[in-house]
């Protein structure tokens, strides 16, 4: 590995290769945690951390939550369950914010009087009013806060799920009522101690007012008895004292203490009568401070029993700032909830989802299980930062000439006569309108679970180190409670480290702006980078000869894919850096994307395809002699031609193919809508169905019921029948003789007169009527096949049968064996 050697010797430092994890340079001891630390700081400002930390901060709402904010996103020292944490922080942050009922806004608190009352109150010493009313606001803020999660807990007890782990943070603190209500009798609410505090006080500041009064008419009369400078006099209160102030340096008519005198600048005179009272207001005074500080001490000394709890609320309340920020930074730019995973466990229970709520705005794709780096749309959050600001600005400044324009033309002005400059409104509109149809293009970045290093090329200026920046800022926005500007919930893996080596302004005058610095730069990144670290690479082997930078490129990058850091992302301009893909399954290929009809890149990342060479095409439409273009492309050399056709025409296939998987996505988008569609219109033939039968059965249920009623009055009808025959019946049997002697006697003479006639008339006996009821225990009826009369014994009603007693004889009979 002579490449190796050459690097040592350029870096100065001795570097060994052992290949093992992690340890595979090992730069010399003497660079220390100092190097080390050296190396993440410069990282992190080429990245423009520091900047994203100031915007973030500025969204807080007191200073000491902007401070705190500021120190937590620059520390970068979480852990994997801490960065969790922090995620579910600021999204619960959120949620209360789309609740409505909760404010989390601190600014009506002043936290630095807070934290100064509670350093007093530790040292004993008194606190002052306006922190004292600093504190009760403290105290109103979190007990607001308590009470609107209790409502909405009470409302919907799945809210305080939500909410966590701020539901568990706000129902923690513990607020003490008393101490709000003891600060609020003794101290008015511009801080002032009240009269009413204490006796001593208020006579304290009645003899003050008294004493003011007399000195004020004292004053007063003097002024007007000194008939010649009466106009030139007046009363002016000097470190605390009455006295008379003169315009001039003439001596006053009555005796005084001269106090000042200049010339020509007048006299300030204590007039003698005025001195006993000025002493005894000075004494009063005293005793309104000492009396005041009495209510103080005593307010303190209630603060000191609950100072733990009070200082806890503190700290909860910049913490609850900071969260704040993160949520409102998210809420301003639109920023979606990252999916963070530890890598070695990325189909394992330690996926973000399991530790989040069960909002379905939250969960993440498991489509996207085949990405370690999924960032749909994602845009660089200081350069739409920075696009919003000129927006806002170019929007003032057409509202301002708007109101400017409105303004002459009501007062009537005349430009040419006043000299004022023509306001150019049409100007200032295109430029809005230029702004408005020029937004930051966001790039996607999916990249494989295979890949462990990625290199990206393509023309200056085509945007590669601003992808480079958006990976790098996204990483350290996710493992810092942030949520990423992308278009969808982005899947990024928690890396520990974030490593940068990117050339900006600052650092032309540095190390890195030298070949040497460059490779010392990335040796140092090389050596502390691990197998969780992002490590990002701009121009790798630049800044010499091209074929000793690209062979030193191409070395340094297979090193960081065998055992170096997780991810790899690298730009160049060396074309044998993209073959790499070719013969390394780590690798992945992709291009930045240039409109070769208008002359300009479209910050567009082409994914899978190397970057082809536009310089000699570019001459020649640029109007370059044609016999300096064709001499080019012969120097240039007919393989790297033909490499640039292959290149073509793999843009062309990839075009093709994002074509057909957009048509693709279309039709699956489709065909998933006709299914919902499909299971809509099931349900509703479903739905359609059941009502018609509850429908068909509530008629039948009807039906039934004036069946039922019909029936019922029928057998009403036929019991009524019945009962009318049974007592024709009674009655036949007792007029039976009479009736059979009649008939007798009819027949015998129908035989004497016609004894040919075959028809015989004869009165039959009167038959008993059939039981269409079951008959009840004890009760008396005639059985047939003896032809007499049995009592009712036991009556089984689901078999219609009854067992009676008919002389010696029980009997088991259906209901159709007996009569009444």
């Amino acid at each position: 590995m002579p490449l190796f050697a050459a690097l040592g010797t350029i870096c100065g430092y001795r570097i060994g290769i052992i290949r093992k994890r992690n340890d595979y340079f090992k730069v010399s001891s003497s660079i220390g945690d100092h190097n080390q630390s050296r190396v993440k700081y410069d990282s992190l400002r080429v990245l423009e951390w520091d900047k994203l930390c100031n915007s973030v901060a500025s969204f807080a709402r007191t200073s000491l939550g902007r401070q705190a904010t500021k120190a937590k996103l620059w520390s970068l020292d979480q852990t994997f369950q801490e960065s969790l944490k922090l995620l579910q922080e600021t999204n619960a942050a959120i949620l209360m914010h789309n609740h409505g009922s909760f404010n989390l806004d601190l600014t009506s608190v002043d936290l630095a009087l807070v934290e100064s009352a509670i350093k007093h109150a530790r040292r004993g010493l008194p606190i002052d009013a306006n922190e004292a009313m600093a504190l009760v606001s403290l105290l109103q803020f979190i007990e607001t806060l308590q009470l609107n999660l209790k409502a909405a807990i009470k409302e919907d007890s799945d809210w305080y799920k939500q909410f966590i782990p701020l539901s568990e943070m706000i129902t923690q603190l513990v607020v003490n009522r008393s101490i709000i209500k003891l600060i609020q009798q003794v101290i008015d609410e511009d801080g002032t101690v009240k009269d009413s505090a204490s006796s001593a006080l208020k006579k304290a500041r009645d003899q003050v007012r008294m004493l003011e009064r007399k000195l004020h008419h004292l004053v007063e009369n003097l002024i007007r008895n000194d008939t010649k400078e009466a106009s030139l006099l007046e009363a002016s209160i000097i470190d605390g004292r009455w006295c008379i102030r003169s315009g001039t340096d003439q001596l006053m008519s009555f005796k005084g203490l001269l106090l000042s005198s200049g010339s020509g600048l007048g006299s300030i005179i204590e007039p003698l009568a005025a001195v006993p009272l000025n002493d005894e207001l000075q004494q009063a005074r005293a005793l309104v401070e000492k009396a005041e500080a009495d209510v103080l001490l005593m307010v303190t000394e209630k603060i000191q029993m609950d100072l733990d709890d009070i200082e806890k609320i503190l700290r909860s309340a910049i913490r609850l700032d900071i969260i704040y920020a993160r949520a409102t930074y998210s809420l301003s730019f639109g920023g979606t909830y990252p999916n963070i995973f530890l890598p070695d466990d990325i189909d394992g229970p330690l996926m973000a989802e399991s530790y989040r709520s069960k909002d379905n705005t939250l969960q993440a794709s498991n489509s996207n299980k085949e990405w370690i780096l999924y960032l749909p749309k994602a845009y660089h959050p200081l350069l739409l930062q920075q696009h919003r600001q000129k927006l806002h600005m170019a929007r003032k400044d057409v509202r301002n000439a708007t109101a400017e324009i409105r303004r002459r033309k009501l007062q009537g002005e005349n430009m040419a006569v006043k000299g004022e400059a023509d306001i150019d409104l049409s100007s200032l509109e295109m430029q809005v309108r230029a702004l408005e149809e020029a937004p930051p293009v966001p790039t996607d970045f999916f990249i494989a679970q295979k890949t462990r290093v990625l290199v990206i090329t393509g023309p200056n200026t085509g945007g590669k180190t601003i992808c480079l920046k958006t990976v790098g800022l996204a990483a350290i926005m996710a493992k810092s409670g942030l949520h990423v500007l992308s278009s969808e919930s982005a899947k990024i893996p928690w890396f520990d480290s974030v490593f940068a080596d990117i050339g900006d302004e600052q650092s032309l005058s540095q190390s890195l702006s030298t070949f040497s610095g460059h490779l010392k730069q990335i040796s140092e990144i090389r050596s502390q980078s691990t197998s969780q670290s992002l490590v990002l690479l701009d121009e790798v082997g630049a800044g010499t000869n091209p074929l000793e930078g690209a062979a030193l490129g191409m070395s340094l990058l297979e090193s960081f894919a065998e055992t170096g850091a997780l991810l790899t992302i690298a730009t160049t301009h060396h074309g044998e850096l993209k073959t790499l893909k070719y013969s390394n399954d780590a690798f992945e290929n992709a291009c930045m994307e240039f409109d070769d009809e208008n002359l300009k890149p479209t910050y567009k990342i082409l994914w899978g395809v190397p970057g082809r060479s536009n310089a000699i095409n570019i001459a020649e439409r640029l109007g370059v002699p044609s016999i300096v273009v064709d001499n080019a492309r012969e120097l240039y050399g007919a393989a790297s031609a033909e490499i640039d056709e292959v290149i073509i025409d793999m843009e062309i296939f990839k075009q093709s193919f994002q074509e057909h998987k957009h048509e693709s996505r279309h039709y699956l988008m489709l065909s998933r809508s006709l299914h919902e569609k499909l299971l809509l219109t099931r349900r509703k033939l479903k739905d359609l169905s059941t009502d018609q039968r509850y429908k068909m059965m509530k008629v039948l249920s009807e039906a039934a019921a004036v069946a039922r009623s019909t029936l019922h009055k029928k057998v009403q009808q036929l019991r009524t029948s019945t009962m009318k025959q049974s007592q024709l019946s009674k009655a036949s049997k007792h007029t039976l003789p009479s009736n059979y002697k009649h008939a007798t006697s009819v027949e015998t003479k129908q035989r004497s007169t016609n004894m040919g006639s075959s028809s015989i008339q004869v009165i039959k006996q009167p038959q008993s009527e059939k039981i269409t009821e079951l008959p009840k225990v004890g009760d008396m009826v005639h059985v047939s096949s003896l032809g007499k009369r049995a009592t009712v014994l036991r009556v089984d009603t689901y078999k219609e049968e009854i067992v009676v007693q008919a002389g010696n004889m029980k009997l088991k009979l259906k209901l159709s064996d007996v009569q009444t």
